[in-house]
């Protein structure tokens, strides 16, 4: 009866052609989903030969994953079925509904999903190009073996671990690491003579409370240093130096920022929370940290060939309603994954909740119906390492609010808002099973 009724659903919708720009998460996801529910023709754009789990590179950089098991081919990943345009995409013209490839070739579709990924922009923050990936400066977001290098060769001093002023994926990423290298450094010897600092634009640990209450709680327990409202402008490789635009008025609360290079006196905890006495310069209105390694998370953009396209919006991002990611102006096309104008997190979890709605709204809009009741509600996860063996899990909507799975309970988690070892487990080895096996073969999980 089952297999009766899919066959005659099948029939009853007009042939389609689904055109797919992206052969990440998003798109892979959608290409399968689509495949296992329709007789669309799908065809998807995408030029890499490798397709990485990314979440696993933050073990990987603290020797915790081998970098060579996040690796698969691109071929062995595609969805059975999808007809794989190896090429870059470069030019949209909706009003004709073709995407143009850097090749000159020109492709039509029916329905557009977009789902390009983001771009890592270096060149958005000075001297970052020239020093990111050698010497000292690592970031597990570009080449996690590095950081796992740095790490394993640091003797002491300042550790710094920054982020930028634009989204990035997985916002928890760049602190995630640092609680790692802290038990690095412990066990081998070198947290005495080290000072972890970690700097960042926001002015609050986590946009979750009960999250940043635990995390709160592991930065007094590992005696970090927070440097609130610091946005990285400038790099210098050579010098050492990370400078910083001091985004909140140090005359407010009575912040005292530095005018010798060694001392911090009368510090305003809302920007230098436990302060630490670190060697840092001014000039020109910035304040520099100088550090001894540096971690980053680079800034990150979405990709310049969807910044310039008739699909963006003012910010560059592709312009969506956040509810059903049907683009706001051309009704066939739809946008999800890191390079969509959703304000929630850019992770794989997000995107986990994304493809069936948009999967749904495309078969809907086929059969000539109306878009789905069923709307995304900004879910996202961020599974936040706090050590070796400990995990807090952050699962949130766009109102940031504490949304914790209840299949959780199943692996007797009862407060993934508190570190424990289970989510650690889940973290390092079922949520990659459940990644390669399910979700990119078209399951919802």
């Amino acid at each position: 009866m089952y297999v009766f009724f899919i066959v005659n659903f099948r029939k009853n919708i007009q042939m389609k052609n689904v055109l797919i720009i992206g052969g990440g998460t998003a798109g892979i996801m959608t290409a399968a989903q689509l495949l296992k529910q329709t007789s669309f023709k799908v065809s998807l754009i995408e030029p890499a030969d490798y397709h990485y789990y990314q979440p696993a590179w933050t073990l990987v950089g603290a020797d915790a994953y081998k970098f060579e098991d996040t690796k698969r081919s691109m071929a062995s990943i595609m969805p059975k079925g999808v007809n794989w345009i190896k090429e870059y995409a470069s030019k949209f013209d909706p009003e004709n509904n073709t995407v143009e490839t850097t090749s000159g070739k020109k492709f039509e579709y029916d329905f557009l999903v977009v789902a390009p990924g983001i771009k890592i922009d270096t060149n958005l923050v000075e001297g970052l190009t020239e020093a990111i990936d050698k010497g000292v400066v690592c970031s597990n977001y570009t080449d996690p073996e590095h950081t796992w290098d740095v790490l394993k060769n640091f003797k002491g001093g300042t550790a710094l671990f920054t982020q930028p002023s634009t989204p990035i994926k997985c916002g928890g990423a760049p602190q995630k690491i640092m609680y790692l290298a802290d038990d690095h450094f412990r066990k081998i010897g070198f947290r005495k003579n080290t000072k972890i600092v970690f700097a960042t634009p926001g002015g609050v640990i986590f946009g979750v409370k009960p999250i940043a209450k635990t995390l709160m709680e592991v930065i007094d327990r590992k005696d970090i240093n927070i440097r609130y409202n610091h946005k990285l402008v400038k790099v210098d490789g050579e010098k050492k130096i990370a400078w910083y635009d001091i985004t909140k008025d140090p005359k407010v609360g009575g912040c005292v920022l530095l005018e010798d290079k060694t001392h911090e006196t009368d510090v305003d905890e809302t920007i230098n929370y436990n302060p630490k006495q670190v060697e840092t310069v001014k000039e020109n209105n910035l304040v520099g940290i100088k550090f001894d390694m540096l971690h980053l998370a680079p800034p990150q953009s979405a990709p310049d060939f969807i910044k310039n396209s008739p699909l963006a919006n003012d910010a560059g991002w592709i312009s969506v309603d956040i509810g059903t990611m049907q683009h706001t102006k051309y009704l066939n096309i739809f946008g999800l994954g890191d390079a969509a104008a959703l304000p929630t997190a850019k992770t794989g979890a997000a995107i986990r909740k994304q493809v069936p709605i948009v999967v749904e709204n495309i078969i809907r809009l086929a059969k000539s119906e109306e878009l789905s009741p069923n709307k995304y509600n900004g879910y996202s996860s961020c599974p936040l390492v706090t050590g070796y063996g400990k995990m807090v899990l952050a699962e949130f909507d766009y109102d940031s609010n504490f949304t914790p799975d209840p299949k959780l309970k199943q692996l007797l988690i009862f407060n993934s808002d508190k570190e424990h070892w289970r989510l650690w487990i889940l973290k390092k080895f079922m949520l990659p099973y459940l990644y390669w096996n399910k979700m990119l073969k078209g399951h919802n999980v």
